[in-house]
């Protein structure tokens, strides 16, 4: 089994997500949370048109990471076939559930899942925006949206019933970037240049757009 290891005899603190990991997580909740709430209100529009280019390229950014990042960051790590999916599905059921440091392979599942609504949520939107076919396309974006909301909240139960199965804090885990582990299991990097990167141009984005409109 990849890195579904026994950390339990050594509870100490060690660093598995990075800063961009952490940074892409929290800023992909901001825009989808606003857009949500912007999407039926014309006033704030342009709050709405603005988070969801943010989003579309938050997404490309994890798509790349996803294949040059570090080691939990990379889809290699986490992404296996339905029978490690399956398997780790019975051990749950089991009261038994199998430890991965990184993502487990249904959390794997979750977050191909999210990204591919997330880029067609967007690109819905996009098209959306266009004169010709705009309602039907509103249609659809909204259809995605919708869909998203539904694995967001299904990820956020799973979240709970996992950290509490594991006795683990998953959430904090996503703020400090630690887990519980072995100290060779570490990242030896937290890549906090790329992460501040990643915020510097999405604030850059932000204020240009705003001022551009």
């Amino acid at each position: 089994m990849d890195n579904a290891e026994n950390t339990q005899a050594s509870p100490a603190a060690i660093l598995v997500w990075d800063v961009p990991v952490r940074v892409f997580h929290w800023l992909l909740v901001v825009c989808f949370a606003g857009d949500y709430l912007t999407s039926e209100n014309e006033e704030w529009r342009l709050v709405h048109v603005t988070l969801g280019y943010t989003m579309a390229g938050l997404i490309v950014f994890r798509l790349v990471w996803g294949f040059i990042g570090s080691r939990y960051a990379r889809f290699s790590d986490f992404v296996r076939g339905p029978a490690a999916v399956a398997s780790y599905l019975r051990s749950l059921l089991h009261r038994r559930p199998q430890h991965f440091l990184g993502h487990n392979p249904a959390g794997a599942v979750a977050i191909l899942a999210l990204l591919a609504l997330g880029a067609a949520t967007a690109a819905t939107g996009w098209f959306a925006l266009q004169e010709s076919s705009a309602e039907l396309w509103e249609e659809v974006h909204e259809t995605f949206a919708n869909l998203m909301l539904a694995l967001v909240l299904v990820h956020i139960a799973a979240v709970i019933v996992s950290g509490r199965l594991h006795h683990e804090n998953l959430v904090a885990s996503m703020l400090n970037g630690e887990k519980p582990g072995r100290p060779e299991q570490a990242i030896r990097r937290g890549w906090h240049s790329i992460g501040l990167l990643v915020l510097l141009v999405v604030a850059s984005f932000w204020w240009l757009h705003w001022k551009m409109s």
